[in-house]
């Protein structure tokens, strides 16, 4: 039984863990891409991955880029 309770707490630890490390990427992502100008190939040189991971992982994250035009805000995709 105690077994099974830590393979639990271990389970609950890996899960927020794996929500941290993915909060990290999608933050050093969006990162890149304000660097960039929001052009993906050149946020994807400046990551070491390819335009198709950070295509993917843009998706994955649902990271949009937000835009101000005289005062409102413009939401568009980044991908595509």
């Amino acid at each position: 039984m105690v077994l099974a309770i830590k393979l639990c707490e271990v389970m609950e630890t890996m899960g927020s863990l794996k929500e941290k490390i993915g909060l990290m990427e999608r933050d050093e992502i969006i990162a890149a891409l304000k660097e960039s100008n929001w052009i993906m190939a050149r946020a994807a040189r400046k990551l070491g991955i390819t335009e198709r991971m950070i295509g993917y992982k843009i998706k994955k994250y649902g990271i949009k880029e937000v835009r101000w035009i005289k005062g409102a805000v413009q939401e568009e995709q980044t991908a595509g």
